[in-house]
């Protein structure tokens, strides 16, 4: 009788092939639990997580746990604008004592996803100024609705045969030294923008991610934001901090933005703001956020209140000086790991990133070597996420609780997985 080498693995992979749209992009693994910086397949194998969920597990898989059992017990959804809930005030007033500047009263509005934030934060800023035009950049990511789709700088996934889009989103050059673009290089394009194709006083808003996720984790130069926000002051446009990816002490502060000593009109938050539950938000100055009339904000599940019962948790956590030290920590041992193995492997063009926000450039803007090193991690028992427009960039979302054997295990299997992928 022969014996089925099928796996439950290959059981839910089938069962996604028949049931679950094509679409929706997946690795082969089949998760049965995490905890911290481990996951756990439905098959029993352990494995390091580089990847966070995306970014959304800064504070480690299950730390808001004990909060979101809490308040299940109590009640799952209200609809803020039908009945309000503390924990939705809560999020609002910790992400106003973070806010990068003192005697600044802010408010925030809070949503389910951070392309949801966007949106609404360009919504917010079109109230404000009256005015219609969104500036965004090369190498961008803020999204997949059809607005954010325009804002976003990458066909193949995301864009590739959704048009239409909506008008009035204008791209301008964004600082990628390694590629050979400076902060002036940046402005004069958007100075040659202002001359070419839109009026800046028609623009509404200039929307940067501080460190440009999905684009490949290119950090802005130290100069670039305070220049940006003197052009945005002179022409009186709001500038909107994009920090869903890079925010949430993903970069060793709550934002990134204070690695800048720069000051936005508006922040953008999300991915792990919920510590694993959907939530996002768009925080600024009561005057900026107090623009658009009653109801002319919301919706049904924005600020669910189980998601703000673990934000609360997460926000005063990634406050701490705990958490900041051990991030910065982090930054430091992963940075120092990277350089090391770039300095051994000519496949490797650049180590960049903030803090502990860390990513590797393979010198060949190509797919096919990062997807081999994903893939050969995958094997080892790590889960390795690449990005950049030419999908060459290898990126480090490891949750920043991590203990330092466990991270060094991980960054020794990521330099055997670019060993495999180079000798395959």
């Amino acid at each position: 009788m022969a014996i089925s080498e099928h796996t439950k693995s290959d059981q839910v992979v089938a069962d996604r092939g028949r049931y679950v749209a094509r679409g929706v992009a997946t690795t082969p693994l089949v998760v049965a639990r995490a905890e911290g910086a481990r996951i756990w397949d439905v098959d029993g194998r352990e494995y390091v997580d580089f990847a966070g969920g995306l970014g959304c597990q800064n504070t480690g898989h299950g730390f808001a746990a004990a909060a979101i059992h809490e308040q299940v017990d109590r009640y799952l959804h209200q609809c803020f604008m039908v009945g309000m809930y503390e924990p939705y005030v809560e999020v609002c007033r910790l992400l106003d004592e973070t806010w990068p500047a003192s005697g600044v009263e802010t408010k925030s509005l809070l949503l389910n996803s951070g392309a949801e934030a966007v949106e609404n934060a360009v919504k917010i800023a079109r109230t404000a100024t009256g005015r219609p035009a969104v500036i965004v950049f090369d190498h961008a990511f803020h999204g997949r609705t059809s607005l954010t789709m325009a804002m976003t700088a990458k066909v193949v996934p995301y864009k590739q045969g959704f048009g239409p889009f909506p008008g009035e989103v204008y791209r301008s050059a964004a600082p990628y030294p390694y590629r050979g673009v400076s902060s002036d290089d940046a402005l004069d394009a958007l100075g040659h923008l202002f001359k070419q194709d839109v009026d800046p006083a028609t623009v509404a808003c200039i929307v940067l991610e501080p460190v440009q996720g999905e684009g490949g984790f290119v950090a802005m130069p130290p100069d670039f934001p305070a220049r940006l926000k003197e052009v945005c002051r002179e022409h009186g446009i709001l500038y909107v901090d994009d920090e869903v990816q890079a925010g949430i002490g993903r970069t060793g502060p709550v934002w990134a933005i204070e690695h800048y000593d720069t000051v936005p009109d508006l922040i953008v938050s999300g991915k792990s703001l919920g510590g694993g539950l959907p939530l996002a938000g768009v925080t600024g100055p009561t005057e900026l956020m107090d623009a658009v009339p009653p109801g002319g904000l919301g919706g049904t599940f924005g600020g669910n209140p189980v998601a703000c019962a673990a934000a609360v948790e997460v926000l005063r956590e990634v406050r701490s000086e705990a958490f900041r030290t051990r991030a910065d920590e982090l930054g430091i041992r992963v940075r120092t790991r990277l350089e090391q193995l770039a300095a051994r492997n000519a496949a490797v063009g650049e180590v960049r990133g903030l803090g502990p926000m860390l990513a590797l450039e393979l010198a060949d803007p190509t797919p096919e070597l990062a997807k081999s090193v994903t893939s050969a991690a995958r094997d080892r028992g790590l889960v390795l996420l690449s990005c950049g427009i030419y999908g060459n960039v290898i990126r480090i979302l490891v949750p920043l609780t991590i203990d330092d054997a466990l991270l060094e295990r991980g960054l020794d299997l990521l330099e055997e997985s670019l060993g495999d992928a180079r000798a395959g």
